[in-house]
């Protein structure tokens, strides 16, 4: 099963640009928007039309004039997450950010930094998966087909390592007859153990030989069904520019993951 398994992560990997041209890339910039009711229910502006920067091979991600012009909030992986001022200087920071969202105000409101770490590394993982299970400490359980709604769908439970940031350790994915990504199932741990989402991807569009969904939105699930409403993000992506390692010169950051 377990090489039956890898042809499969390869099938899922080439319906969305192939190894070959996600391992020349460095960084995606992308333009998207942003709402739904958990900006609502924490307290935050949505997003409209706001650049940012997701790095390919390691857990960085950028929002560009956000949380205001000229400011650049920066998600560094699970130690810390940063906004810079305009000379590229730290103004606010906080180390280990996941931990902070044990106490009780994060349930009320969430500030400048704890949505820099919820919406830097959910949006990382959503701009770079599946190219994702290509590092190292992934384990992959093949479910089967499923019919689930109206589709047919190939099934992977994935537990993700723990050098990577994401919503919850398993999570499982739907791939449509293209073995393109339509859905996930996860618990969004920092919302709350009780916050088990189904995602939903939509509209895809080829750029530059990557094809991404444009179109994503995230629903309450109960005992695996996605309920009607209410819509608790959706995110549409304008524009996507991938940048080869040759353009972008020296990797931003950490070192990447293996």
């Amino acid at each position: 099963m377990a090489d039956s398994t890898d042809v499969l992560i390869e099938e899922i990997i080439d319906a969305h640009g192939g190894r070959n041209l996600w391992d020349g890339m460095d960084r995606l910039d992308a333009e998207l928007s942003a709402k739904g009711f958990l900006f609502t229910a924490k307290q935050r502006q949505v997003l409209d039309h706001i650049r940012v920067q997701a790095y390919c091979h390691q857990p960085t991600f950028l929002f560009l004039d956000y949380p205001g012009p000229g400011t650049i909030g920066e998600f560094a992986g699970e130690a810390e997450v940063r906004i810079l001022d305009a000379n590229n200087c730290v103004v606010k920071k906080r180390i280990q950010p996941r931990a902070a969202f044990r106490q009780v105000r994060r349930m009320l409101w969430w500030d400048d930094l704890d949505f820099l770490y919820f919406g830097g590394y959910a949006t990382w993982n959503y701009l770079v998966t599946p190219f994702i299970f290509m590092h190292t400490g992934f384990l992959f359980e093949y479910l089967g087909q499923r019919r689930v709604g109206k589709g047919t769908f190939t099934c992977l439970s994935v537990t993700f390592p723990r050098n990577i940031p994401t919503h919850c350790r398993t999570q499982i994915f739907h791939f449509d007859q293209d073995m393109l990504l339509r859905r996930l199932d996860y618990t969004a741990e920092v919302v709350g153990r009780w916050a088990h989402a189904v995602h939903f991807c939509d509209d895809y569009k080829n750029f530059s030989g990557l094809r991404i969904p444009t179109r994503r939105y995230v629903r309450p699930l109960l005992f695996g069904r996605a309920l009607s409403g209410p819509i608790l993000v959706a995110i549409d992506i304008h524009d996507v520019r991938p940048h080869l390692r040759m353009e972008s010169g020296v990797t931003y950051g950490a070192q990447g993951l293996p």
